[in-house]
């Protein structure tokens, strides 16, 4: 976990970006100690809502088969998380 002091993002923005992408982590920024915000940058926060999306697409197919609904193959639910993952 990396976090900074928030005033890092006003007096060391290029440095809290490179960390971003370097690392791929968020960057969780306090002020007074506390949490106050995360950062991350763009291309790892689009993998994590991808990640979010098929990992929702898993749940919603599991209630579905719990609750009767159409039940899916192995190879029709990874070519369908794989099209969520790659966001199609």
């Amino acid at each position: 976990m990396i976090i900074m002091a928030s005033a890092d993002i006003r007096l060391k923005y290029n440095d809290v970006v490179e960390k971003c992408k370097e690392t791929g982590q968020p960057i969780y920024l306090t002020k007074n100690g506390q949490g106050e915000l995360v950062v991350m940058d763009i291309a790892s926060f689009e993998k994590k809502e991808q990640e979010l999306r098929a990992q929702q697409f898993v749940l919603e197919a599991f209630a579905s088969r719990l609750s009767g609904e159409k039940d899916y193959k192995l190879k029709e639910s990874k070519l369908l998380v794989n099209k969520m993952i790659d966001g199609e």
